[in-house]
């Protein structure tokens, strides 16, 4: 009998030996899991909400960002939501009241908020061609009679935004240099489309007589409609600025946006990450930093505009 009590206990023990075991390497095999997964620890950060600024309408932009928000969602280990903003000094504002943790900002917009809310420029996009800058461009109807600025005396310019550095921003810069400090009283209208893409458009299609625009967005619009390029003239062209890049608001942790900015620089070293990228209509991301902006801060100085203000608002 006590033999057989004595193996029983054995039994038992070894019974409970491999259970715990077994606990272990489940344990050990759920680390494993999370690391390779890049899932967050229990109580990180499980959303990063990115805004996107309305460059194009709102549906073609869901459409480049979306991959680059689901890339970024597997290798960060978080849910990255896309909010496409209704304009440009939206996302400036939902930066400052944290409503955002990072935005694809334009130059102007990106600037004010480097110098406004601390916010952080990570990175921003290189195109095929090797540029990781646009210019403004100032563009009419080829069979229209405007090829100066004293052309354009009484006439119909469409804005994009306030808040743009092509739309707005080197427009006022053009003015000046040519002598005109009140550019709306010299025109005879002057409207805010709100994209890029509208302004181009209107000034094709007669609602404007001059627009005021990204160079990256007309030739994307040029790729699909050869009446941009058959009908539209360029009047001027503006010295190049940073891309539209990724700034982190300054509550975001040093570790987070760390991760962030090693993800996005190493993106197009994987056929997941450079799927991702054509989409965008890019090959990689570049690093960006304030000074980069420079050129930004000299043209908002150039026409007498305090870039760091906003009276208290966080709007443009």
């Amino acid at each position: 009998m006590g033999m057989i009590k004595f193996n029983t206990i054995w039994r038992q023990t070894g019974i409970l030996l491999c259970a715990l075991l077994l606990a272990l390497a489940l344990h050990g095999c759920r680390d494993r899991e999370r690391s390779e997964m890049n899932e967050p620890e229990p109580g990180a950060k499980k959303e990063f909400i990115i805004g996107i600024v309305p460059e194009h309408n709102i549906f073609r932009q869901k459409e480049r960002y979306e991959p680059l928000a689901l890339y970024l969602s597997r290798k960060m280990g978080l849910r990255v939501e896309l909010r496409v903003m209704a304009g440009y000094g939206n996302a400036l504002a939902s930066i400052n009241t944290g409503e955002l943790d990072a935005a694809f900002l334009g130059s102007f917009t990106a600037a004010a908020a480097i110098r406004r809310t601390g916010a952080q420029p990570l990175a921003r996009p290189q195109y095929p061609d090797g540029t990781s800058t646009y210019h403004g461009l100032l563009f009419t109807r080829q069979d229209s009679s405007i090829r100066s600025v004293q052309d354009m005396r009484g006439r119909t310019f469409a804005f994009v935004d306030r808040a743009t550095t092509a739309g707005w921003l080197l427009p006022l810069h053009y003015f000046k240099e040519h002598g005109i400090d009140a550019p709306e009283a010299w025109l005879g209208e002057v409207y805010y489309t709100g994209t890029h893409e509208d302004a181009i458009m209107d000034v094709l299609n007669g609602k404007a007589d001059i627009g005021a625009a990204k160079n990256t967005v007309f030739a994307a619009l040029a790729e699909t409609d050869e009446r941009i390029t058959n009908e539209l003239e360029i009047l001027a062209t503006s010295p190049p600025v940073p891309e539209n890049g990724l700034l982190v608001c300054r509550d975001v942790g040093e570790t987070l946006r760390m991760k962030l900015r090693e993800v996005l620089l190493a993106m197009h070293q994987n056929r997941e990450g450079r799927s991702a990228l054509d989409t965008l209509g890019v090959t990689k991301f570049i690093e960006t930093t304030e000074k980069d902006y420079d050129p930004v801060f000299t043209y908002a100085e150039g026409i007498g505009l305090d870039i760091g203000s906003d009276n208290g608002n966080g709007n443009l």
